[in-house]
């Protein structure tokens, strides 16, 4: 991930909030985009964070960091839609040609072609709420101070959402009922 040459103190960051948070964003930014992405990505959010002057008052860092984070990944937002499109299309084909592989490889191709395809068609902000729930195991309260909206509004997309994901996934409940925030 980082070293010593391109460390913290380099990227002119306190060690200690480098240090506290930055395996937990770099793994979000990595399973939103990908590993190599996310290394630049990572230290570009604490670059941001720290030319904004973060604030105590403004509330916990931790969900400061991420709504950072989701900014950025939105610059990258093409990107994103082009490898679930791509990860969709995989998937599909790895089905069809693998038929006779372990039931569970099976069952996890199909299971990831519908999945990939759905979070493709989400609205980007609803995809936003989603992955930051399901990726990063925020909950709304979090999400909501990591996107700057209301928590009613991250309970309406998340649900709003979950609906779209059904849609397409049949009975299967892409996330648990009872997340609380």
């Amino acid at each position: 991930m980082h070293n010593s040459r391109n460390g913290p103190a380099r990227l002119g960051v306190p060690p200690d909030l480098f240090d506290a948070h930055f395996a937990e964003i770099h793994r979000y930014i990595a399973r939103r985009l990908s590993a190599d992405v996310a290394d630049d990505l990572a230290a570009e959010v604490f670059v941001v964070a720290v030319s904004g002057g973060y604030d105590a008052a403004m509330g916990a860092v931790r969900p400061w960091l991420y709504g950072i984070a989701t900014n950025l990944v939105a610059r990258h937002r093409r990107t994103e839609i082009r490898r679930w499109k791509a990860i969709s299309r995989a998937a599909e084909r790895e089905a069809a040609g693998h038929e006779d592989e372990v039931l569970d490889r099976v069952a996890a191709a199909r299971f990831a072609r519908p999945l990939a395809g759905a979070l493709a068609g989400l609205k980007p902000r609803d995809r936003d709420v989603v992955l930051l729930v399901a990726l990063a195991g925020l909950s709304h309260a979090e999400v909501a101070a990591a996107l700057e909206i209301p928590y009613g509004t991250v309970a309406s997309r998340l649900n709003r959402a979950r609906k779209q994901l059904r849609a397409v996934l049949g009975d299967v409940n892409p996330l648990k009922e009872d997340v609380d925030g």
